[in-house]
Parts: C-alpha cells; sequence; structure tokens
C-alpha cells in the first residue's frame, strides 16, 4: 500500500469516525481550521514541500497531493453540511408538531371560537 492510500484511507476513517460520533463540542472544528490554515500557510509559504511529501507518499506531484486532500476535506464540509441539515429540518419537525397539537388543543377547549354548522 502506498503512502498516498494510507492517508487517503486515514482521512475517510476520521471523517467517518466524526460524523458517527456527531460530536456537539465545536472544539473539534476549531482544531481542524487552525490545521488547515497553518498547511494552507506553509504551503503557499514554501511551496516546495507539497513535491517533498507527495513524493514520501508516492504521488508525482505535490498539486496533485493537495488536489487529493482537497476532495478529502470537500467530501467532510458537505457531509458536515448535509448532518446540519437533517438536524434543522428534525427541529422545525419538532416544533411544526408541537405546535400542530397545541392549537388542536386550544380549539376543542370550552369557549373556543369554533365555527359550528347549522344542519336544516
Amino acid at each position: 500500500m502506498s503512502g498516498i492510500q494510507l492517508v487517503l484511507l486515514t482521512g475517510v476513517a476520521f471523517i467517518s469516525l466524526y460524523f458517527i460520533i456527531q460530536l456537539k463540542k465545536r472544539l473539534l472544528d476549531i482544531i481542524l481550521l487552525v490545521i488547515l490554515i497553518a498547511c494552507a500557510a506553509l504551503f503557499i509559504v514554501w511551496p516546495d514541500i507539497t513535491n517533498k511529501i507527495a513524493r514520501l507518499l508516492g504521488v508525482g506531484r505535490g498539486a496533485d497531493l493537495v488536489f487529493y486532500v482537497s476532495i478529502l476535506i470537500f467530501w467532510f464540509v458537505v457531509l458536515k453540511l448535509f448532518a446540519r441539515i437533517r438536524r434543522l429540518e428534525q427541529a422545525f419537525t419538532e416544533f411544526i408538531r408541537h405546535d400542530a397539537v397545541k392549537n388542536a388543543k386550544d380549539h376543542t377547549q370550552p369557549g373556543s371560537t369554533e365555527i359550528k354548522s347549522h344542519a336544516s
């Protein structure tokens, strides 16, 4: 197994683990952001580092390595947004259910302003 395969599989494993656990704390997000910013700054200031790391991992060029890692980051962000949308949908559904039950109870109380039909 080449180095890049190991890196990519490890990245997939960490992303999967992150979403299985569904951490409520934002500390992990902050740590990941700091690491991403530090790597970006490092690779911008010294671009030859990407080529050296790529050769160590069995990738031809540093640009290819950055592309592969970007794909992992992209999927992490997509899955994170998907999880957030699902949580919002569930919260919205619960709110609507609660409101519907409350309104149904209010209309069945004595003295409510129901419209009564008159049968002739």
